[in-house]
């Protein structure tokens, strides 16, 4: 079985809200909709996607009659449905990074802070194949080959007609790597960070090294903004094997204060610019 998307399972669960809402048992409801009890629960574990005219009819039966409410709800079911570019690299990539691509494509912004590797939207070609060689191991250069595409085809998103606002905090630990025999690739690297700060819609901070105990010590993170409601923001955390997606409101929340204090902690704009600046001179 197909693991659900973040989108499905934020539907699911606010539909299963508004039905104990309602005072609804999942049979009573889908008695009313003359469905199977099985379908109404599949729906709401975000196991089965919804047709606009089945979301409808039961969010009728649940009495969401609030326009711009029932609107965000078809926009999660029309986004659980899409499928993308990405559906092609399916037999490489995880459902989570599946799922992660389809977020950044349907954001507006991202705020995201690194504490070990440059951001993948801001990545070189060469940068993103030496990460991706050394954190997938057991890929073939096929694969590799195939990642590293996928990387780039990423940052589309950073070129589209309404680009994603992305805010990164890099730790400057993350800025000072160096890959033996592979100078000019952190070089390039580093001008490529210069070059994209510049774009309008691109803000790159520094965390120092000698900045205090703070927010990111934790972690990276980065924090998904939506068009339509603050309710569909998702942060995403990410380790070596496995990727966590924090829907819950209140959590969300705290991530972006989180941001705000990192932000806040890092050089200002033009003092990062320096520094990357002169780390990218000091490299030989």
């Amino acid at each position: 079985m197909a693991e659900p998307t973040v989108r499905t399972r934020q539907l699911g669960g606010e539909l299963a809200r508004h039905r104990d809402a309602a005072g609804l048992k999942i049979n009573d409801a889908a008695e009313r909709l003359g469905w199977p009890a099985s379908k109404l629960s599949r729906i709401e574990k975000g196991r089965l996607g919804v047709k606009p005219a089945d979301l409808d009819a039961l969010m009728d039966v649940c009495g969401i009659t609030d326009a711009a409410k029932r609107d965000v709800l078809h926009h999660m079911a029309r986004h659980g449905r899409q499928r993308g570019w990405w559906q092609t690299y399916r037999d490489i990539i995880s459902p989570a990074y599946a799922d992660l691509i389809s977020l950044e494509d349907g954001a507006r912004s991202m705020r995201t802070y690194e504490s070990i590797l440059i951001p993948g939207l801001l990545q070189t070609a060469a940068y993103a194949r030496a990460t991706i060689e050394a954190i997938r191991m057991d890929s073939t250069p096929e694969e590799v080959d195939a990642l590293v595409d996928v990387r780039m085809a990423r940052q589309s998103v950073l070129s589209r007609r309404e680009p994603l606002e992305l805010w990164a905090v890099i730790h400057e630990a993350a800025l000072r790597p160096r890959v033996k025999g592979q100078p000019q690739m952190m070089k390039e690297q580093l001008q490529t960070l210069l070059d994209k700060q510049r774009l309008p819609h691109v803000s790159i901070q520094v965390l120092p090294l000698d900045a205090p105990p703070h927010a990111g010590m934790s972690g990276s993170f980065a924090v998904l903004g939506f068009p339509e409601t603050a309710d569909l923001d998702v942060v995403l955390v990410e380790s070596l094997t496995s990727a966590l997606y924090v829907e819950d409101t209140a959590e969300v929340r705290r991530y972006g204060g989180a941001f705000e204090r990192l932000r806040a902690a890092a050089l200002p704009f033009d003092a990062s610019a320096d520094l990357i600046e002169q780390l990218k001179d000091s490299i030989s």
